[in-house]
């Protein structure tokens, strides 16, 4: 019997996979950084070399998929999730940052308690054989809830007033910690480009104004100062907690959101991101270079992942086609039903159409209408229904399926054209989301004494591989509702 070129991949990476069971010992910490932002181009288009300790360690002494693959909609929240479970969209339940509630008519953000699938930190915390402690590390305490997906974990976040806070009483340590770090020594900070000339303008001001202080927090959190006292949050914790130095084993997790931050605002191709990635390179070679001083070379699994990533920024000249009004979307699409007596559009929050289709027996005629009455809006290049219509017959039909939750996506769920963004009514800025390339691929990198040395896989495999692949390494069972492959090429044999 014949056999196409895609099983025989498979069967190879089955028996690669079987041989590889019996895997090194397990060092006493494993570390994941999960960048909110971040594109695999990044890393060759700095305009400036990459420290010979970050990034490049990770390449000539580890494991690197430069094609990791979301394949649904690529939200903060959503993909975060997808991360923490091994689940879609359409399994976890986190199909946006915010989506809409029919039962009480209002728009609804995401959250841990909306999570339906178990997170890989949760089966750890849970398994009485795991001895093992969870610490999760995030910018955003959004973001550290749906990774920790329960309170087992430790966690640790960014406060509204740019000080870390935790559950419960925090450690001496961290209150230490906090009274050290003043924000009003960087009001009117300067940030400037690394290998720049002295004489360089700076390319961005903190800039303060007195009575105005988020606007200030809000610059904060989008730059490197941020991005760098997160990691010095990490390295304090790895230090104060002796993380991989005791007799439990030891998973921590960062969640660094700056870069996400940063993406929303100027875009995923603006100077800033190029020295945002000079900047992460730095910080990755600091806690690498701290983790084998404290933990020993060969005591470590690091693995590092984003949620995302971005499209450019529309230029100036093009931003009134290219930022979509979902107001005006959703008025054309209503017309459009109403005219044909078809129901009505009850609310749009994009991707998704709400749609009250009235007395109607079978509503998938009227999602179809709705669908093929967007495609008249030049910025909507495809539609998904809830019947599990759509316009595209490729590749992005799958994206749609994974992204599309069946109570809580509505009815329909658009797409627009390439790079085309949310209008936000500010002038500036764009939207995370999309099902194109830019978004959906991110840099996948495993090292440590458990995985291969100096091997780069250009195969594309998908973000829910991670968590049942750390799930094998940890030695727990795949989160519940896991859906991806163990990644046994990555491992050393």
């Amino acid at each position: 019997m014949g056999i196409c070129r895609r099983e025989f991949g498979a069967c190879l990476l089955a028996g690669a996979a079987g041989r590889l069971l019996a895997l090194p010992p397990r060092p006493k910490l494993y570390v994941l950084v999960l960048l909110d932002q971040f594109r695999p181009d990044y890393l060759e288009s700095t305009g400036f070399p990459l420290a010979p300790g970050g990034f490049r360690r990770l390449m000539e002494k580890g494991v690197y998929f430069p094609d990791c693959r979301h394949l649904a909609s690529t939200f903060s929240a959503s993909s975060i999730a997808t991360l923490a479970t091994g689940a879609w969209p359409a399994q976890h339940g986190i199909v946006a940052d915010t989506w809409y509630d029919r039962s009480i008519r209002k728009p609804v953000g995401a959250s841990d308690e909306a999570l339906l699938a178990t997170t890989l930190a949760a089966q750890v915390t849970s398994d009485p054989r795991s001895r093992m402690t969870v610490s999760v590390v995030s910018l955003d305490p959004l973001h550290g809830e749906l990774f920790a997906g329960g309170s087992d974990a430790r966690q640790y976040w960014m406060d509204d007033a740019g000080q870390f806070a935790t559950l419960g009483d925090p450690p001496d340590w961290l209150t230490a910690f906090n009274s050290q770090r003043s924000l009003a020594g960087l009001h009117d900070a300067k940030w400037t480009a690394l290998n720049g000339r002295s004489d360089s303008p700076p390319l961005r001001t903190l800039t303060y104004v007195p009575g105005r202080p988020k606007e200030f927090l809000e610059l904060y959190r989008s730059s490197f100062f941020s991005l760098a006292a997160q990691c010095d949050l990490v390295a304090e914790l790895v230090a104060r907690e002796k993380l991989g130095q005791g007799n439990t084993l030891d998973f921590l997790c960062i969640l660094t959101g700056s870069t996400g931050l940063l993406g929303y605002e100027t875009g995923g191709r603006s100077p800033l991101m190029q020295q945002m990635t000079l900047q992460v390179d730095r910080q990755l070679e600091s806690l690498l270079n701290q983790l084998t001083k404290s933990v020993g070379e060969n005591r470590f699994n690091l693995v590092l992942t984003a949620a995302h990533g971005a499209p450019p920024e529309p230029a100036p000249e093009f931003r009134d086609r290219m930022a979509v009004k979902g107001e005006a979307l959703a008025q054309a699409v209503e017309r459009s039903l109403s005219t044909n007596g078809l129901g009505h559009v009850e609310k749009y929050l994009y991707p998704f159409l709400y749609l009250d289709t009235g007395g109607f027996r079978d509503p998938e005629p009227i999602r179809v209408a709705a669908g093929r009455a967007a495609l008249e809006f030049a910025a909507v290049a495809n539609y998904y229904t809830a019947g599990g219509a759509c316009s595209a017959q490729d590749g992005w039909e799958r994206r749609f399926r994974n992204s599309f939750h069946p109570t809580r996506s509505g009815d329909v769920m658009l797409s627009y054209q390439p790079e085309y963004v949310e209008d936000f009514a500010v002038g500036r800025g764009i939207s995370y989301g999309s099902v194109y390339s830019y978004d959906v691929r991110v840099p996948l990198f495993f090292y440590g004494p458990q995985f291969r040395n100096g091997v780069t896989f250009e195969t594309p495999v998908e973000s829910v591989d991670l968590a049942p692949t750390l799930a094998r390494l940890l030695g727990v069972p795949a989160p519940s509702s896991s859906m991806g492959r163990v990644l046994g090429e990555a491992f050393a044999s």
